[in-house]
């Protein structure tokens, strides 16, 4: 008994640590996303991001190949088509927002979460969720400020990114077991590619540029190995550890983004923001400990 909760305790610190190392990552890989926009439209930053990502996964799996359960295909599609999704608008709001406020409207997921368990897995929403849940939307309305002016585009689909990213999470949870982690980030990454290219090629709305600039390529080939590392480190904490304690670690992202977005040139948050980036937090950490 006491060494299967020694090996038990074990496996929830590499979660924690591995939930760490992908949060520090993934704040800085917004902070590339963010000097990346001032040259490349958002769409094709996630075009490439993604492509860099598929020949990284290739690569490896090709080293150490696994077997591909074609059971729960249609999972594994709706896994890359909501984190696609949610990419598009979480790079968009990096590029358009300060950095930290459109990480903590993406960290809105857990709660989008707990409310899609209601609808789809009849999962019961307790007072002490709800009032977690009541806590958070305040924080996000603090943050968007819409007392006396038009509700800010830009954070509206910040909010959206973290709805879809929520539906990508659900998705993970069912998989996790039946796919190894590179063939989940594959899904994902791979339809990360297809729909920016369909966006190029059918609607006007898109364009790519032909960028000769050496320094924005290599800036692109950094965030690929960041944010492919990002990945692998969050699906294999989420394997390891149990979700409420992946997910109150995973808040950590919130002060790096902050530092990167400082360095990067954002103003520091206003005293309201501020108060809604703690509720946020405060109401993501209840819900994930419900």
């Amino acid at each position: 008994m006491l060494n299967k909760t020694l090996s038990n305790l074990k496996l929830m610190d590499q979660g924690i640590l591995f939930m760490l190392l992908s949060a520090f990552l993934g704040a800085l890989n917004g902070a590339v996303a963010k000097i990346l926009s001032e040259s490349m439209d958002p769409i094709e930053i996630v075009f490439y991001r993604n492509l860099l990502g598929v020949l990284i996964i290739l690569y490896t799996l090709k080293k150490i190949p696994v077997s591909i359960n074609i059971s729960k295909l249609h999972l594994l599609f709706l896994r890359g088509l909501f984190g696609t999704i949610a990419m598009l608008f979480f790079f968009y709001t990096i590029a358009t927002i300060p950095l930290g406020e459109a990480i903590i409207l993406n960290k809105t997921s857990p709660f989008f979460v707990t409310i899609l368990a209601y609808y789809l897995m009849k999962e019961k929403i307790t007072l002490n969720t709800l009032f977690a849940l009541i806590i958070g939307f305040i924080g996000v309305f603090l943050i968007i400020k819409p007392f006396g002016i038009v509700l800010s585009h830009d954070h509206i689909l910040g909010i959206l990114g973290g709805f879809f990213a929520a539906a990508a999470y659900a998705t993970i949870k069912k998989i996790k077991d039946i796919y190894d982690a590179r063939v989940i980030m594959l899904s994902f990454m791979g339809i990360g590619v297809i729909i920016p290219l369909l966006l190029y090629l059918f609607t006007p709305y898109v364009q790519f540029k032909i960028h000769t600039d050496i320094f924005l390529w290599l800036l692109i080939i950094l965030m690929a190995l960041i944010s492919t590392a990002s990945q692998w480190l969050l699906t294999r904490a989420y394997s390891l550890s149990p979700a409420s304690i992946i997910g109150v670690v995973s808040y950590t992202s919130i002060p790096f983004a902050l530092g990167f977005g400082v360095m990067l040139g954002d103003l520091l948050p206003d005293i309201l923001t501020l108060f809604g980036i703690l509720l946020i937090v405060v109401g993501g950490i209840l819900v994930s400990r419900k």
